[in-house]
């Protein structure tokens, strides 16, 4: 496998490809390109059309390129190619976070001061997931919230699961 480097006007994009990009999610890639380099070369059959990375191609229109870097998958079948396209996306889109180890690399480099909108996340979600946890005293409002509550439940703070205190 090699990456070489193509003009983007000789660039085919496929006719049929069913992945959108909204121009937030263009903007968000060139972004990323801009700030991490190119890291992930567009995916080419012999004649230059794209089996990946279409997104990367607008990002990189968008961004002014007038080369960018492709690998050439040459023994694919045109029915290997046609589903490749659905399942590179589909793929990653079957991924899933691990919620508290995001939580504290987010939080980590939002202490380095590093720009978390370049991600990807929704303003949103970055903020669930950054909110700092507030260890300090309670008012007497929460201390009556509290008493109300009925103390023969005890709550798994990992799972979420419920436990009668009096069989613990």
């Amino acid at each position: 496998m090699q990456i070489k480097t193509v003009t983007v006007d000789k660039l085919i994009p496929y006719v049929r490809n069913s992945r959108t990009h909204s121009d937030a999610q263009i903007a968000q890639i060139a972004a990323s390109i801009k700030e991490f380099g190119w890291t992930n070369p567009i995916l080419v059959d012999a004649e230059n059309g794209i089996i990946a990375g279409h997104g990367r191609l607008m990002a990189a229109r968008k961004l002014g390129y007038k080369e960018v870097p492709v690998i050439e998958l040459k023994d694919m079948t045109d029915t290997q190619k046609r589903a490749y396209v659905i399942t590179d996306n589909q793929l990653a889109l079957n991924a899933g976070w691990d919620t508290e180890l995001l939580s504290l690399e987010l939080l980590d480099l939002k202490d380095s001061k590093f720009n978390l909108e370049v991600l990807g996340f929704k303003p949103e979600d970055l903020k669930t997931f950054t909110q700092e946890i507030n260890f300090d005293a309670g008012s007497e409002e929460d201390q009556g919230k509290l008493d109300q509550l009925d103390p023969k439940w005890i709550c798994c703070p990992h799972c979420g699961k419920e436990f009668d205190a009096r069989e613990a």
